[in-house]
């Protein structure tokens, strides 16, 4: 999947990862208004003894809502908001409605009344964000990410909309929370022994299993809302067909506790899943969308990351040879000439046999050659990595391209394959292990924080 640049910093690991080294992916755009249907079915069983049949008197349409707060005496104004969306907006190709855009707004606003929260925290607790620090990471975004020096990127950010104060904020909303964490959260977190040596275990038993590595997006819903959510999914699902970033989507829509790493649910095993989820799962390929699948609760939205056999080793760690070779069509071809052109082009290069043959027929095709030594599989596109898994030394692929970009094949010259997966080590599971009780915490902490706030909507 194709994933698109976009301006929000985030850590995939709360309390670890440093800013400047977080992928930077594109933002969604889906609808996420919901309605309340009357119909007779039961509610859930729940504390808060909501009546079946419910009627709410009056309306409350949140798209009519200015999208400004107080939070805690604290103003997120409007520029606040159309400053984040624009960094937003610049990352999206796909056009945007006045609809989309107004349900964006309160997404945004979402999103920095938690941030908000998150600084407040970290000032009452006396943790101080130097701004020195702020600056420093700044410059490290503007090379790492946006390829500018900090000038350039401040010249940018004002073209499209947004401001460098913007960016810096969500920056030191960032740190401050991380520093928050590491003093109120990961200094109480304990991974024994015992918990190690029993996943050691685990995994032993379970050598030469399937485990997948999946990304989840997952949307509450109830009989009262169920046809708006599945309908609010079915958008998400298209708008990542497009071209939109999973992790970005996950990150800010998912209501699972793994939205805060990118919906990113780690390497687990089918039986780990609900069962609708584990049966799509398992005829999935590498890189291919499911959903939505209704599942208890709402709707799932999964993402095949990867898959491999519990300790052993990854086909997809291998590292290849490969010589390249292609052919370019002159401007204005028609298709039927394309067309035409690249079927001779399969049919010669199917006759190639082994690499040292390659060169030849290219020279008779008239395409250029390109080699490329050490390859990692993962790194290809996924039709691209089962294609090459499969062929022997000495074969090529299948002719790929377009008009625009011409034709190609891939011949393999080489495959140096991984050793065995030993596993991670005891130090490795318990780092993971203790980062994943870390973000369990910090969800929890920033759900207290929500629930304590005073905020004031205008």
């Amino acid at each position: 999947m194709h994933a698109l640049n976009t301006f929000a910093i985030r850590t995939r690991k709360l309390a670890r990862t440093t800013l400047a080294s977080a992928l930077i992916a594109g933002l969604a755009l889906p609808a996420t208004g919901q309605t309340v249907q009357d119909d007779a079915a039961a509610m859930p069983d729940t504390s808060l003894n909501v009546p079946e049949g419910l009627t709410i008197f009056g309306k409350q349409d949140p798209n009519v809502r200015r999208a400004t707060a107080i939070v805690n005496s604290e103003i997120i104004t409007g520029t606040d908001i159309d400053e984040r969306v624009a960094l937003i907006l610049a990352a999206n190709d796909a056009p945007v409605s006045d609809e989309e855009r107004q349900r964006l707004r309160l997404q945004v606003l979402r999103n920095l009344i938690d941030e908000t929260l998150q600084i407040q925290e970290a000032a009452a607790n006396d943790i101080k964000v130097d701004e020195n620090q702020v600056e420093r990471t700044y410059a490290q975004v503007a090379q790492q990410n946006f390829r500018r020096d900090t000038g350039a990127l401040d010249k940018y950010l004002a073209s499209i909309g947004s401001s460098p104060r913007s960016l810096k904020r969500q920056i030191r909303g960032e740190l401050a929370w991380q520093r928050l964490l590491g003093r109120n959260v990961t200094p109480f977190i304990n991974v024994s022994e015992e918990e190690v040596k029993e996943v050691i275990e685990r995994l032993k038993a379970n050598k030469g299993t399937e485990e997948y590595r999946i990304g989840e997006i997952y949307l509450s819903a109830n009989s009262q809302n169920r046809a708006e959510v599945a309908k609010n999914a079915a958008q998400i699902v298209q708008q990542l067909q497009q071209g939109g970033s999973f992790v970005a989507y996950a990150r800010q829509f998912s209501e699972a506790s793994t939205a805060a790493v990118g919906g990113d649910l780690g390497w687990i095993q089918l039986g780990q899943l609900p069962p609708a989820l584990g049966v799509v799962a398992r005829d999935m390929q590498v890189g291919q969308l499911a959903g939505p699948i209704e599942i208890p609760g709402g709707f799932s939205l999964i993402y095949l990351i990867d898959k491999r056999q519990v300790l052993t080793a990854n086909p997809r760690d291998a590292l290849l040879g490969l010589k390249q070779l292609s052919i370019a069509f002159p401007p204005g071809i028609s298709e039927a000439d394309a067309t035409r052109r690249a079927s001779e082009f399969a049919s010669a290069t199917r006759q190639i046999k082994g690499c040292g043959a390659a060169d030849e027929i290219a020279k008779q095709l008239g395409a250029t050659v390109t080699n490329n030594d050490q390859v990692p599989v993962r790194e290809l596109p996924a039709p691209l990595q089962d294609t090459l898994l499969a062929l022997s030394i000495g074969e090529a692929t299948q002719p790929f391209g377009s008009v625009k970009d011409g034709v190609r094949v891939l011949v393999l010259c080489g495959r140096d394959d991984p050793s065995a997966d030993g596993g991670p080590s005891p130090e490795q599971l318990m780092a993971n292990m203790e980062e994943e009780k870390v973000n369990r915490r910090a969800q929890i902490y920033l759900r207290d924080l929500r629930r304590d706030a005073v905020i004031e909507y205008n």
